[in-house]
């Protein structure tokens, strides 16, 4: 495997992004397997630090030192990949087809939930607000730009019930689910649109009051989040993180499984986006 940047350089490329290393490799030691995740649940050192667990499990069902890195935007993430100073990464769907179209990374392994995923609408508790037509006039939060849940199908809900985000709504773009939470929690925003599986996590972890936010609606099943090779990575190291992530099983990894917010992982296919791909080219963002 040909390291085309060095660990200085990676660190530029990714900007103020955030890397969780592998502690100093001795003389001789394998290369470090670089692993990025799109910042879905933030991209502070709280955030990173939590994935420790996650990095000392890929090392050691790898064999072969990881660094899990969390760029500061989702964009950040895929030209990571096509630039190659990212071996692998945790990709939403939109950030997965435009990942592909660019640079043909390989998807390898998905949540079994990522299959049927949904984006959440919320409010707070007291809103006037009860189905997508009463957002006409609010202010509207969503996550990234570039957020599958946070952006292009809360987007693709709201056109499809006839509210326009361009003319109807005050819109803003909080850069990451929980900054989206707090940004309705708080009232800042009238409403906005976040990823299910963060939204029950902040609920469950208490980092927002579940007696002042409330879901008003819920999108039908979309394919999401997927793991994924840039394309020339070997075929032995993609099947070892693959396998990886196949063999969590619960309740034996339920820590591992807490911090991938999910139960058990399947095999990911391109064929699945193919919807999810047409809704981005029709909403131009791809």
């Amino acid at each position: 495997m040909t390291h085309r940047l060095t660990r200085q350089s990676l660190l530029q490329v990714i900007g103020a992004g955030l890397l969780l290393g592998s502690g100093t490799a001795p003389v001789g030691a394998a290369a470090a397997l670089r692993i990025g995740m799109v910042p879905d649940a933030g991209a502070t050192q709280v955030s990173i630090d939590e994935k420790a667990p996650l990095r000392d499990y890929l090392t050691m069902k790898i064999g072969k030192p990881v660094e899990l890195v969390i760029p500061t935007n989702y964009n950040a993430t895929v030209e990571a990949l096509g630039n190659g100073s990212l071996d692998f990464a945790y990709l939403g769907g939109l950030t997965y087809v435009k990942a592909h179209q660019a640079y043909g990374v390989i998807p390898l392994v998905q949540r079994a939930s990522d299959r049927q995923f949904h984006c959440l609408f919320i409010t707070q508790t007291n809103s006037s607000i009860q189905k997508l037509t009463d957002l006409r006039g609010k202010k509207f939060a969503f996550g990234d730009v570039a957020s599958t849940s946070g952006h292009l199908m809360p987007d693709y809900a709201l056109r499809n019930a006839g509210v326009d985000p361009d003319k109807d709504l005050t819109v803003r773009y909080t850069g990451n689910h929980p900054a989206t939470a707090k940004a309705v929690e708080s009232g800042a925003v009238d409403a906005g649109a976040i990823d299910e599986s963060v939204y029950k996590s902040l609920i469950d972890g208490g980092q927002i009051d579940k007696t002042k936010v409330r879901v008003f609606y819920t999108t039908p099943p979309f394919v999401d989040y997927v793991w994924v090779a840039r394309k020339d990575m070997a075929k032995a190291d993609q099947d070892s993180l693959s396998n990886a992530f196949l063999s969590l099983k619960e309740p034996s990894d339920d820590k591992i499984l807490s911090i991938l917010r999910g139960t058990s992982f399947v095999r990911a296919d391109d064929a699945e986006y193919a919807t999810l791909r047409s809704v981005a080219t029709q909403l131009k963002l791809l």
